[in-house]
């Protein structure tokens, strides 16, 4: 009689990870009955293995047992797995060599990532970048300003791709040419908000990733995104809060980082700005004052900056310093025109005219205007506002 065939390493993986998924797509099994469980069983293979007596002996709720016990729970994850594949991402579960080590770290990680982009970049050194979807102009550019110069120094770039200092995040490592990651909070088919569907594209193109531990089609609920939270703080080093009011998603953040032992940066802000609350509020309780991206980059362990690409000519502060050199070329119109304008507060164009109207006519400062904008020395916003990028 021939012996039975040994058991392919890649067919043990593929068991193991559609199983992972199964446990997922259960109902009535979060993220943390699930560890449980497969602790309680000694593995998720014997978790799947075992009898629909011994499942609802544990605990688990009547249909849960019998998704898992019944095969019901697979079944699910088979055409999900397909269904993910045709989307274009992989799924990646504990086990596999490009899970995020750090997410392992944590009280309940991820029971699978759906990816888009490049899974091995998960597992390297990066920061997460958090703030209100309602940033001031001074927010934005603090936001942008520290993700260059860090992606330029070969960190990667954390954030949830929501509206406002995530998206703010994101934009400035895709500057640096540096690699970035987006959490989402919705299904890995999903884009959420719609309009950042051109910056996903970017991020993707740029060697970085999209990632979701929600399946395929999840809509975005209020409630998926404080549960999204703790991924974006457990895969990095550490958090950076920008501009976060009192009562917001990205205190949620930064207590998962200091629940999961990360480091938690904050940018000061005005103290008569609302959205400066919880930034002043985390230094006031020990965070990490961040003025500069050496602020950051000093807290990092010592191997992780012997790691990463050295500091001595980011992309960032080339730009910087270029911008320098070439304000002292500028025509006197815009040298004017920029005198008025702030980092941290947007000016009307009306301002703008009042003010200069006995030096400049209405044409040269629209002029003015358009010439600083175009290289990238301010930035018009909705309204006709204007502000100087730093």
């Amino acid at each position: 009689m021939e012996s039975e065939a040994p058991v392919r390493s890649e067919d043990y993986a593929l068991t193991s990870k559609l199983q992972w998924l199964a446990l997922l797509l259960t109902p009535g099994v979060g993220a943390g009955r699930a560890r449980k469980l497969v602790e309680h069983f000694g593995g998720i293979g014997r978790l799947f293995a075992a009898s629909l007596t011994e499942l609802e002996a544990f605990g688990l709720p009547a249909a849960a047992a019998q998704s898992i016990g019944l095969g019901k729970s697979l079944e699910l994850a088979s055409a999900e797995y397909d269904h993910a594949r045709e989307a274009g991402a992989s799924v990646v579960v504990p086990g596999d060599a490009s899970y995020p080590k750090k997410l392992l770290e944590i009280y309940d990680p991820p029971l699978a990532l759906y990816v888009k982009g490049d899974s091995e970049i998960l597992d390297k050194s990066g920061v997460s970048v958090v703030g209100t979807r309602h940033p001031s102009p001074y927010g934005v550019s603090m936001a942008e300003r520290l993700s260059c110069d860090l992606a330029a120094r070969g960190l990667i770039i954390f954030s949830g791709m929501a509206r406002g200092i995530d998206t703010a995040a994101h934009r400035g490592a895709l500057k640096a040419h540096g690699r970035t990651v987006a959490i989402w909070g919705t299904g890995i088919d999903v884009v959420y908000p719609k309009e950042n569907q051109k910056i996903a594209d970017e991020i993707l193109a740029s060697g970085g990733a999209v990632i979701s531990e929600f399946p395929l089609g999840t809509f975005p609920a209020p409630q998926n995104f404080p549960v999204r939270n703790r991924i974006i703080s457990g895969i990095s080093l550490g958090v950076l809060v920008i501009e976060a009011a009192e009562y917001s998603g990205t205190r949620v953040t930064a207590r998962c980082a200091l629940e999961q032992g990360r480091e938690v940066f904050a940018v000061p802000g005005n103290v008569t700005n609302k959205n400066s609350w919880g930034p002043n509020t985390l230094i006031k309780q020990g965070a990490a004052l961040v003025a500069t991206w050496e602020d950051v980059w000093e807290e990092l362990p010592a191997e992780v900056r012997l790691s990463l690409t050295p500091p001595e000519q980011p992309a960032a502060a080339d730009q910087g310093t270029a911008s320098l050199f070439a304000a002292a070329e500028l025509p006197p119109s815009e040298k004017r025109v920029l005198a008025l304008l702030h980092v941290d507060e947007s000016v009307h164009i009306d301002q703008i005219v009042e003010r200069l109207n006995a030096y400049l006519s209405s044409s040269e400062i629209f002029e003015a205007l358009f010439e600083l904008e175009l290289s990238g020395r301010i930035r018009a916003l909705p309204g006709k506002y204007y502000v100087k990028t730093m």
